[in-house]
């Protein structure tokens, strides 16, 4: 069934019946090994039933109250985790059974939506993540002159409820099962065992949340595929900078009048200065990575371009999607002399004009991933004493040297082909 559904979000038609497969016993059986091993499985929600002592019996029993359109998903559990910057976050934790049919509403989601995403979204997809963007970025970025780092505020708990059962019924022609969707996203919360409503958003803990924030993204990542990077975007190559080709030429003169010093201080001058023409008016690309409510595009072009740039995306958000850009998180970037940060580096063009390799400035216009500095302080801190010395790892004292630094890299994290040294 699963690979039905694929195949139709392939090949962009719509789906139809899709609440009949909630009948699906075999579904709930993959539901439940999915979600049984993970972490917070255990963890109850507002009825305090765990998934121990789940039987055939009780899926069957679910299943009759869907096969009856009277299933109705409670109210999660809010609970509060802390963040990094000293705040905390809202995190909801459904019963045990809305899991279990969050699990299979999100099966059957992900293989029909999952074919039509973007290439250019990395985040809660299967074989994508923050390697694979960062990887993209690396690789395909070159001559970066601008980073405009966009954040969404409070994306998880903003996505309009109207807005999200629109993008699936553009898709979903089943009214039972966008009813089924709509009733999960109005469940509500309680908190200190008070009833409050939800207006918008997907709760943070619920199964189905990451896979309804593609969905509800999605439309951003079209906009800016089909509409601003086709606006943006233009010309093959830069055109010769015309001072580079003057000093290239008298190069040849003195060359050939045998002044091995005057040839030696130009070629000098001349690797100081970019070949072509940076500002080429009739040059310009726009491009794009998303992971979550995370997104970063780079831009060669002017700073009042990426101004625009970053103007229409904050309107087609606000004003299509019903999101804001944070004002604080929202930054333009001038990639050679800053660094942007996403999904925890920091990302630059490189700019080096005495670096050499053949004759030539290979490194120039590449991007460069480094690991923040205070990143490296703070892991480094978990492995000193307070004079600053190491610790002892009694661990580590029989096993060879080898498996040592091999310890000690893994733990550090630190991937050399992403890390700029």
């Amino acid at each position: 069934m699963l690979g039905v559904l694929r195949e139709r979000g392939r090949c962009g038609l719509s789906l139809q019946r899709l609440y009949r497969q909630l009948f699906n016993e075999q579904l709930f059986l993959m539901a439940y090994g999915r979600i049984y091993a993970n972490d917070g499985a255990m963890t109850p929600g507002v009825d305090g039933v765990t998934p121990d002592g789940t039987s055939l019996e009780a899926i069957r029993d679910v299943i009759g109250l869907l096969r009856a359109e009277r299933y109705r998903f409670a109210p999660v559990r809010r609970v509060y985790i802390p963040k990094k910057n000293g705040t905390r976050r809202p995190l909801g934790l459904p019963t045990w059974t809305d899991k279990l049919v969050g699990e299979v509403v999100r099966l059957l989601l992900e293989a029909y939506y999952e074919p039509r995403f973007s290439a250019r979204s990395h985040g809660f997809r299967s074989g994508r993540g923050c390697n694979t963007a960062l990887d993209e970025i690396a690789s395909t970025w070159t001559g970066t002159t601008w980073f405009i780092e966009g954040d969404i505020a409070d994306c998880f708990g903003s996505l309009d409820h109207e807005v999200m059962l629109a993008i699936l019924a553009e898709r979903i022609h089943d009214g039972r099962f966008l009813q089924l969707v709509g009733g999960m996203l109005r469940a509500g919360y309680l908190e200190d065992w008070t009833w409050h409503a939800t207006y918008s958003g997907a709760p943070q803990g619920g199964v189905v949340s990451p896979i309804l924030s593609n969905i509800y993204l999605d439309r951003l990542d079209t906009f800016v595929e089909q509409r601003l990077v086709p606006a943006w975007t233009r010309g093959r190559v830069r055109r010769r900078s015309r001072e580079y080709g003057n000093i290239t030429a008298t190069i040849g003169y003195w060359k050939r009048k045998g002044d091995r010093d005057k040839v030696k201080a130009l070629r000098k001058s001349q690797q100081s200065m970019p070949s072509v023409d940076v500002n080429d008016p009739d040059y310009r690309r726009l491009r794009y990575c998303r992971y979550a409510d995370d997104h970063l595009l780079g831009f060669v072009g002017t700073k009042a371009e990426a101004e625009q740039i970053k103007n229409q995306l904050a309107m087609f958000l606000r004003e299509e999607q019903k999101l804001e850009l944070s004002t604080e998180k929202t930054l333009i970037t001038h990639a050679r002399t800053r660094k942007a940060r996403f999904l925890g580096y920091d990302i630059r063009t490189k700019q080096a004009d005495t670096w050499h390799t053949k004759g030539r400035r290979y490194i120039n216009g590449n991007i460069a991933l480094g690991v923040p500095p205070e990143a490296v302080n703070t892991r480094c801190r978990t492995y000193q004493r307070k004079q600053g010395k190491p610790l002892i790892r009694n661990d580590l004292i029989r096993t060879s040297d080898h498996n040592i630094v091999a310890t000690y890299g893994s733990e550090y994290g630190t991937a050399p082909s992403l890390v700029d040294t």
